[in-house]
């Protein structure tokens, strides 16, 4: 009989406030999880309640046009996830995720109090309109540059806070004890659910009260929200397991592609088994983990230069010489190129939600009975098709992908892309033809004219573009989480989240982007001009369908090249290691 496997009464790798072996029955666990997880949902609903209701905001109390502040408002959210990049760099090259995560949420706390100060002392927003003005007062330069500050302020701490939570709180468990690392699997359950705790409280408690009681309430309550979850964050100091620094995997990329142009003069060698390898120096595999070995590839062929040694350089380091295995891990990141970056038209689709189409609902009749609902609140059934539609594709369309496409996942990662592209013509396709009934409506009303006026259509027309772009994102979200994670390298976990927030980022980007140029080329004849009865918006909607179906063809050209990380080492005879769990 086996004797029961006792586990250390410290851990190995990871260590509490003051430096020492942190001990196992004194610190980590769900008391300090809870703690992390409160920080998270408080980020979450701060974050959604500004941006939600944000283009609101921008064109009825800074009386800004419908074009720049939708650009305002994504590029708002594209610098937060954005900045998710630098905050994951700085926390794992300099300051540790729990510095990274106080600092930021200190960061974000301050953006908010400046925007609720901006909302109280009426100096900092534009005269009220009046009701014979045919013009109203937009911001003026002082009261753009506090609203931007205050913008960007959150944006990074949003982006430094976002980027550490999850690993965090994951540190807290130990993957070597079965028990905890049972617990760390619940803790990322409890994380998704808290995300969507906070998101809903966002799009449904605070747009009401910003809509009802005053911004200076709606933006408060989010202040204290983030400078309360900061206070829990920081009252579990004492319990948290902090671990050492790990590096970016930013510099490993880099590194391989200082030490390949440096070389680039130097002849490749014919035979790949010349170039430098981790087995070569004992000394490198005592500083380094043991990663797997990945076999020489020969795309990107002038990358192998990297591990070519130059007999001209005394002193070998990371940014003369690189193993091959590090350089065939850059190349599996250049190999996703190609996918992550046509699953960006997406997340530009994605953006209209929180931009025009907050700003067609705030025309419509949003009543139900004497109930008026928020504009922005309509998100809810962005948010509601999301839950519903990831327990739908497990219990109804995976036993049917399983059966017809005989793969025992249902749907590989990229199909699953793929559907979610499908799903987000369809969505600008629905928005267009809403459009269209929309003007029709404001027209046979005779308010063409009046961009104040409720027109006698119901808001709920726009419900199907909200519906299939959340079932959209519930396939394109986790299959390029699961794409990019899967195909990632063992030994740069971190860039699966780099890659897929990158994505989102840039998104939201490309929507700036067009919106300017629309905006300047329909100049004489404006598509998204301030009073949208007048526009053209439904154009704008065909153009977004047209660029994700041409899109979604380069895509699938890509994803039919693209061969698996699995099938590539299993054709060369190598089994793939197996990967850590990694959530986010």
């Amino acid at each position: 009989m086996s004797l029961p496997v006792t586990q250390p009464k410290t851990l190995p790798d990871a260590w509490d406030f003051k430096g020492r072996p942190a001990e196992r029955s004194k610190s980590g666990g769900w008391t300090s999880a809870a703690m992390i997880l409160g920080v998270e949902a408080c980020e979450r609903l701060t974050t959604l309640g500004i941006a939600v209701n944000l283009v609101t905001y921008l064109t009825e109390t800074m009386h800004l046009g419908n074009a720049t502040s939708a650009t305002t408002v994504t590029n708002f959210l594209g610098t937060s996830f954005m900045l998710c990049l630098l905050g994951g760099f700085i926390a794992d090259t300099f300051l540790g995720r729990y510095l990274t995560i106080g600092i930021f949420a200190t960061v974000q706390a301050t953006g908010v109090t400046i925007l609720t100060i901006s909302t109280v002392i009426p100096s900092l927003r534009p005269p009220k309109c009046t009701r014979d003005s045919t013009t109203c007062t937009p911001a003026s330069g002082i009261q753009l540059i506090i609203l931007y500050l205050a913008l960007y302020l959150t944006a990074l701490g949003t982006g430094g806070l976002k980027s550490s939570v999850s690993g965090f709180g994951s540190d807290q468990f130990d993957e070597s004890d079965p028990e905890e690392r049972s617990q760390m699997t619940n803790f990322f359950n409890w994380f998704f659910f808290f995300i969507n705790i906070g998101s809903l409280g966002s799009v449904t408690i605070l747009v009401y009260i910003q809509d009802n009681l005053g911004r200076k309430w709606g933006y408060g309550i989010c202040a204290c929200a983030i400078v309360i979850g900061l206070v829990v964050f920081l009252s579990g100091t004492r319990r948290y397991r902090f671990k050492k620094l790990v590096g970016s995997p930013l510099t490993q990329i880099a590194a391989v592609f200082v030490a390949a142009w440096k070389k680039r003069y130097l002849e490749l060698p014919s035979d790949s088994s010349l170039l430098f390898e981790i087995d070569d120096s004992a000394e490198v595999l005592k500083k380094k983990e043991k990663k797997q070995k990945l076999p020489h590839s020969k795309q990107f062929r002038f990358l192998d230069r990297a591990a070519v040694k130059d007999p001209s350089v005394r002193e070998a380091n990371k940014w003369n010489l690189a193993s091959l295995t590090d350089v065939e891990e850059v190349k599996l990141v250049l190999r996703m190129l190609p996918i992550w970056a046509t699953t960006i038209i997406f997340w530009t689709v994605y953006a209209q939600m929180t931009t025009f189409s907050v700003s067609q609902a705030t025309t419509l009749d949003r009543h139900i009975g004497k109930f008026q609902i928020p504009p922005a609140s309509l998100t809810v059934f962005f948010v509601g098709s999301i839950l519903l539609t990831v327990p739908i594709y497990d219990r109804l369309i995976v036993p049917i992908a399983r059966k017809v496409l005989k793969n025992p996942q249902g749907l590989t990662p990229l199909q699953r892309i793929a559907v979610g592209l499908v799903l987000s013509i369809i969505a600008m396709i629905a928005a267009a033809l809403t459009e269209i009934k929309r003007l029709k409506a404001a027209s046979s009303h005779g308010l063409t004219n009046n961009p104040g006026a409720e027109i006698p259509l119901s808001v709920f027309w726009l419900v199907p573009q909200f519906l299939f772009v959340g079932a959209g994102e519930a396939f394109t979200y986790i299959g390029q989480l699961d794409f990019f994670l899967r195909e990632c390298p063992k030994g740069m976990k971190t860039m699966s989240t780099g890659l897929f927030l990158s994505t989102l980022s840039l998104g939201f980007f490309v929507s700036s982007l067009l919106v300017t140029i629309v905006h300047k080329v329909t100049a004489n004849k404006p598509w998204l001009p301030d009073n949208l009865n007048q526009g053209r918006l439904y154009d704008f909607y065909w153009l977004l369908a047209i660029l994700s179906c041409l899109n979604l063809a380069i895509y699938l050209v890509f994803a039919k090249w693209y061969v698996y990380k699995d099938k590539r080492l299993a054709d060369e005879g190598i089994e793939l290691e197996e990967a850590e769990p990694t959530f986010h």
